[in-house]
C-alpha cells in the first residue's frame, strides 16, 4: 500500500509527523482489506493560525476523504482521522452494500463494531482542477458516495438515463439532483 504524506506552504513532514500519520490513518484502512485500498494520501498545511489536514483514501467505487484544521498538527491528525471513522461508522451500511457490489467480493477485512470503535478511537478564483471517474449508479448510490467524499456535491453516471448528473445537499440538510441535457 502507498502511503504518502505532503507538506504544502512551505512545510516540510517531519519523519514523526509521517510515521504518527501512518499509524492513526493504518486504523482506518484495516477496515478494508488490501485489495480495496491501495493508497492513502496526507497533505498537511502550515498557515499562520492553525494547521490542516487533507486526508484522501481512494476505494473501489468510494473515496474516503477529511479535511480538518487545528493549532496542533498532531490533533489535526486525530481529528481527520476521527472524522473518517464517524463517516465510515454513519454509512457502513451503505458503504459496505456498494463495496460488495459486482467484483468486489471480501471488501473488509473484518466487520464493523461500533463499540469496539469508541473504544479504539477517544474561491473567486479556479485553484484547483480535478478529474473524476463516471461510474454508473443509482441517486442513492451517489448520495453515499458524496457522504463518503465530505463534500456537498457528487458528479455522476445515472445508471437509467446514461446522463451526467449532480447530486447536492441542500441549506435544509435534505438531498437534490440537477440533470443534464444537452442544448
Amino acid at each position: 500500500m502507498k502511503f504518502e504524506v505532503l507538506g504544502k506552504n512551505g512545510f516540510v513532514p517531519t519523519k514523526a509527523i509521517k510515521d504518527y500519520a501512518e499509524k492513526r490513518f493504518s486504523k482506518v484502512v484495516s477496515f478494508f482489506g488490501p485489495e480495496v485500498i491501495s493508497e492513502v494520501r496526507v497533505v498537511c498545511k502550515v498557515y499562520k493560525d492553525h494547521h490542516k489536514i487533507e486526508v484522501t483514501i481512494p476505494a473501489k467505487g468510494q473515496v474516503l476523504r477529511a479535511e480538518v484544521s487545528d493549532m496542533d498538527m498532531y490533533a489535526a491528525i486525530d481529528k481527520a482521522n476521527d472524522k473518517l471513522v464517524a463517516q465510515i461508522r454513519k454509512h457502513k451500511d451503505k458503504l459496505k452494500k456498494n463495496l460488495e457490489k459486482e467484483g468486489i467480493k471480501q471488501a473488509y477485512s473484518h466487520e464493523f463494531d461500533a463499540e469496539s470503535l469508541e473504544k479504539d478511537i477517544l474561491a473567486s478564483q479556479l485553484v484547483k482542477s480535478k478529474k473524476v471517474d463516471l461510474k454508473p449508479m443509482s441517486s442513492e448510490e451517489a448520495i453515499a458516495a458524496m457522504e463518503l467524499s465530505g463534500h456537498d456535491f457528487y458528479v455522476f453516471l445515472d445508471k437509467e438515463s446514461s446522463k451526467t448528473n449532480v447530486v447536492y445537499r441542500r441549506d435544509d440538510g435534505d438531498y437534490a439532483i440537477i440533470e443534464t441535457q444537452p442544448l
